[in-house]
């Protein structure tokens, strides 16, 4: 039975599904882990033959093999119904984001992902945060995704649907923010959901933020800033 889509648009995963978030990878492929348009075996998550594709009518990701995701790398494949995630990664240490923008968000933690959600019944940018409960919706005005937007041009490329802007703020720091496929956003909310204990978190669920970012960050190609008066 398909699971019902999650409220950013991608179905939420069950708990076992979670778990394989937390497991070290095989070397192998597990017994019938199969790519989900030909039905040929693939190696684990993390593999580069391993690649995911959004099927935009389901809201739904799917694991692929790598010439599966080819197929649908040029917009407009399949006449637009399958869309190929992006494996670039872009890291801003220096993000532009006003407390007063961050508060108008009311994010409970400090961390939201954006995206262009291009549903006909939504067409619009959208905010989320990780939550015990899963992805959880904040309010994001058109002013604000504007005034962000002009404020950080080197994300105005973010594609809809398949990428996201992810924020990070570090305790005692500021705003950070990372250009990832949307399956990365997908990975963090369930380690959340699976670790969260508490208020606010515990040691154990903050330790495995912290590695993830860890992770993303050396990944990241790096946003470069204009000195300003330079060359």
């Amino acid at each position: 039975m398909t699971a019902k889509p999650g409220p950013y648009g991608i179905p939420p995963l069950p708990p076992e599904g979670l778990q394989r978030f937390l497991k070290p990878r095989p070397e192998q492929p597990r017994p019938g882990e199969r790519c989900e348009m030909c039905f040929e075996k693939i190696p684990p998550e993390g593999s580069w033959e391993h690649a995911h594709v959004v099927n935009l009518e389901a809201r739904q990701v799917m694991c692929t093999c790598r010439a599966c995701y080819l197929l649908f790398e040029h917009k407009g494949a399949a006449q637009g119904r399958y869309r190929a995630v992006p494996e670039r990664y872009r890291h801003d240490p220096e993000f532009v984001l006003s407390d007063g923008q961050w508060d108008s968000l009311q994010v409970p933690v400090n961390m939201a992902f954006f995206f262009f959600n291009s549903d006909p019944d939504v067409q619009r940018m959208v905010c989320f945060y990780p939550s015990p409960a899963g992805a959880t919706e904040s309010l994001l005005s058109l002013d604000t995704w504007d005034e962000i937007v002009a404020a950080n041009p080197a994300f105005r490329d973010v594609a809809p649907d398949v990428e996201a802007l992810l924020l990070f703020r570090p305790r005692g720091q500021g705003f950070e923010c990372f250009l990832v496929p949307i399956t990365s956003c997908y990975e963090l909310v369930g380690r959340v959901r699976m670790r969260w204990k508490g208020f606010d978190g515990g040691k154990e669920a903050w330790e495995e933020i912290n590695a993830f970012f860890d992770r993303l960050r050396d990944k990241s190609e790096r946003v470069k800033h204009e000195v300003e008066g330079g060359a």
